[in-house]
């Protein structure tokens, strides 16, 4: 059971990867020609939701993966903060809120579909805010991973304050997702064929929004701090 699974596991990415060229080489092209430069991002947008959404289906249909998700919402506008245990956390996610984009190194993004759907994390704080504040505005999702890599021990890691300087850049709500797994499926340092013997349980819980106005202190570092310890606080209850 345990190698027909880990195969199905690598025919699923497999068919994946096949899926993600055919879209890079004949959808996305498509889009770049016939739509405006601010339609763009909405078409690349609704492509990506829809592929990940089917990726994570798939995986649920050949019986890898079941996925109970709690206290669902579909929101606009959002900095959704998440644990991040597996590689799929961004996949499942951006497959179920619509509209999301993701952060990712600034290198990665010299493809043009790629630079409509992520931000870049490693540019200059000022132009950081300023994309993501426009983003935020137009009523794009950001999912951010507040402890940087693929991680379970969220007690003892020290969470970046990216999000909380987003929402205090542009007053957008804080929406946390804790994400759990019964099986360490696809993290840190764990062969992608190692899928267990039996269906791997995610739970995806959406916590209640995190609303600037709930914190009082006039300190931008304080602020930051006491936004960022009731993220992590989210994150472990």
């Amino acid at each position: 059971m345990r190698v027909l699974r880990g195969f199905l596991v690598v025919m699923a990415f497999f068919i994946f990867g096949i899926g993600s060229l055919i879209l890079s080489f004949v959808f996305l092209p498509i889009g770049c020609i016939f739509l405006k430069n601010n339609k763009k991002r909405e078409f690349f947008c609704r492509i990506i939701h829809k592929l990940w959404k089917f990726f994570t289906g798939f995986l649920i249909f050949i019986r890898i993966i079941n996925i109970k998700v709690e206290n669902f919402k579909n929101v606009k506008g959002k900095i959704i903060v998440a644990t991040h245990p597996s590689l799929i956390d961004i996949v499942i996610l951006i497959g179920l809120f619509e509209n999301s984009l993701c952060l990712a190194k600034k290198e990665l993004l010299n493809n043009i579909f790629l630079k409509n759907v992520y931000i870049p994390n490693n540019i200059d704080i000022d132009t950081f805010k300023e994309e993501c504040v426009s983003a935020l505005k137009d009523e794009y999702n950001i999912i951010i991973f507040p402890t940087g890599t693929r991680t379970t021990d969220i007690k003892n890691v020290s969470l970046h304050k990216g999000p909380a300087l987003l929402q205090i850049a542009s007053g957008a709500d804080i929406l946390p997702v804790k994400i759990e797994c019964d099986y360490p499926f696809l993290q840190k340092n764990k062969p992608i064929y190692d899928a267990g013997k039996k269906i791997i349980n995610y739970t995806i819980e959406v916590k209640p929004e995190i609303k600037q106005e709930q914190f009082f202190e006039t300190s931008e570092i304080k602020l930051r701090k006491v936004i960022s310890e009731r993220i992590k606080f989210d994150f472990t209850t």
